[in-house]
């Protein structure tokens, strides 16, 4: 060991200890909405919840990631109601002081874009799909009632705040200096999924198309081969990153793990619902082939690979 390396062991003890204290310092301050750095200019804010909104979580059970550029904060998704996206706002300044300007919608699944009305004084545009769009007029207001029962009120109130930018197909942006993509999922979970792509940086923001820690999240639109397809398209833009819509960051092996495994799935359904096998066999098949793999793969493989087959033999029909 040279006399250099006791010096570089001290000065990492030095900045772990640092970097832990600051961390714990940002959780005090803001205990429940803590910021955590991506990279230089891309922070998240993680819930700790996924599921349904229930009083001990107070609706707020999907993440929210931000880009800070020179000339405001672009922000991808914004809560289920108002009061969240309140505390985001205040998240998101323990790290900048500049307004959020432009607002991306993922999709319109109610705790992905309730929280907008938060930030009307500052935001030019909001931006999602037409057909998200569309889908959050027909539903916000039920899903404001909606998620103020479930939550027995512990929510707040919200007032509707809809996008005013529609894409109808993929394009390219700048906001402020950083260059973004927005990509269509074709329907790969909801209607007019649309994921943020910044190509310099190679961060994917993938809303509820991309999952880390859980099953995939499929939804009962016949887009299963959709969704499989935008994942392998996902993985050859070789992501560093990959930011998604609940869970902790991950990387493209997260990607390529999903694509696989809906695959395999969305075959063997299609083929033994055709030969006249009920869902019952074919689950018992599956689970015995890719148990031992998936198992330690997922949370949640045991309890969600039952619903995964299910569903896909109701969208054979």
């Amino acid at each position: 060991m040279s006399q250099k390396d006791p010096i570089k062991i001290i000065r990492l003890i030095l900045s772990l200890f640092i970097l832990i204290t600051n961390i714990s310092c940002a959780a005090n301050a803001n205990s429940d909405f803590v910021v955590t750095t991506i990279t230089q200019n891309v922070y998240s804010i993680v819930s700790p919840s996924k599921g349904l909104p229930t009083p001990e979580n107070k609706g707020w059970n999907s993440n929210i990631h931000f880009v800070v550029t020179g000339k405001g904060v672009l922000l991808f998704d914004t809560g289920s109601s108002e009061s969240i996206g309140n505390k985001i706002k205040k998240a998101i300044k323990t790290v900048t002081n500049q307004p959020v300007r432009w607002i991306i919608n993922s999709h319109s699944h109610a705790d992905h874009w309730l929280g907008n009305a938060a930030f009307n004084e500052t935001a030019v545009e909001i931006i999602a799909s037409n057909k998200a769009h569309i889908t959050m007029k027909k539903y916000g207001e039920e899903d404001v009632e909606l998620y103020s029962q479930v939550t027995k009120g512990t929510i707040g109130s919200t007032k509707l705040m809809f996008p005013t930018v529609l894409l109808n197909q993929e394009q390219k942006r700048k906001f402020g200096e950083i260059d973004v993509e927005f990509i269509f999922s074709n329907d790969g979970h909801s209607p007019g999924d649309l994921l943020m792509w910044l190509p310099k940086q190679k961060i994917i923001f993938g809303g509820d198309v991309l999952s880390s820690d859980w099953m995939p999240m499929i939804t009962d639109y016949k887009n299963v081969p959709n969704l499989v397809s935008t994942l392998y398209s996902i993985a050859n833009l070789s992501p560093t990153i990959v930011l998604t819509g609940h869970g902790k960051a991950t990387t493209i092996e997260s990607v390529m793990r999903d694509a696989d495994l809906l695959s395999i799935v969305w075959k063997q359904v299609k083929s033994d619902f055709e030969k006249g096998k009920n869902s019952n066999e074919t689950l018992e098949d599956i689970k015995a082939k890719l148990e031992p793999k998936y198992k330690f793969l997922y949370k949640d493989f045991s309890s969600e690979i039952e619903r995964h087959v299910n569903l896909m033999y109701k969208l054979q029909q």
